[in-house]
């Protein structure tokens, strides 16, 4: 059975589908490429599209070429806690952080760029990594109405991952499209992430249940 989603309450959050997180990017995710064709046909069936867009300054404070002695995916203290470190990703105005070119996001009603400030990383679309600043999305959703939030894109056990859980803490409800998102891989694994998922009662649906 299909399923029924696309009314005006209802979200498509596309997150992170840039060059950088895809085959040949700098911080490539898995198979990542493969999320794009869904999402290009998930696009059709909601009034309602969101996407997200890492925008990192080129020093940012996350990347491991800012801590002298420290490699990538090592771990540091942050004035808001533990931070992994990255490599250099998704800098503004880069080809890496652009959108995959397969992907349509001209069909996006609006684009949270996240990340741009340089002290603070940021995996939820809805709040960085200090956990109390706002990218504003929260504030988007509640004046549209917009109450259901069905998620894709990159990767999953981070800034998909993230984004279902501060959305249901929100009081929002979450759908993770499990066929359209993939997996980092590193830190966090996408089994645990997917229990904290569950554990919010955040759902899984697939593209395909859409298809009608």
């Amino acid at each position: 059975m299909a399923m029924q989603a696309g009314g005006e309450g209802d979200v498509l959050l596309v997150v992170d589908v840039q060059r950088d997180f895809c085959a040949g990017g700098a911080l490539a995710v898995p198979d990542g490429d493969a999320v794009v064709a869904p999402i290009n046909q998930l696009m059709k069936h909601f009034r309602h599209v969101v996407v997200t867009q890492d925008w990192h300054p080129a020093d940012h404070s996350s990347f491991a070429v800012q801590h002298p002695g420290r490699q990538a995916l090592e771990v540091v203290e942050t004035p808001y806690g533990k931070q992994q470190l990255w490599p250099v990703h998704c800098v503004q105005g880069t080809p890496g952080a652009e959108f995959h070119p397969d992907l349509h996001w001209d069909r996006a009603e609006l684009i949270v760029r996240k990340g741009f400030r340089r002290e603070i990383d940021s995996y939820s679309a809805f709040l960085e990594n200090d956990r109390t600043t706002p990218t504003g999305l929260a504030g988007y959703l509640r004046e549209r109405g917009l109450v259901r939030i069905f998620l894709a894109g990159l990767a999953l056990d981070y800034c998909v991952g993230f984004s279902a859980l501060d959305a249901r803490a929100l009081g929002l409800e979450a759908w993770v499209i499990a066929d359209a998102t993939r997996a980092v891989g590193v830190g966090e694994s996408q089994t645990a992430m997917e229990l904290r998922l569950a554990a919010l009662q955040v759902g899984t649906v697939t593209a395909g249940e859409f298809m009608r």
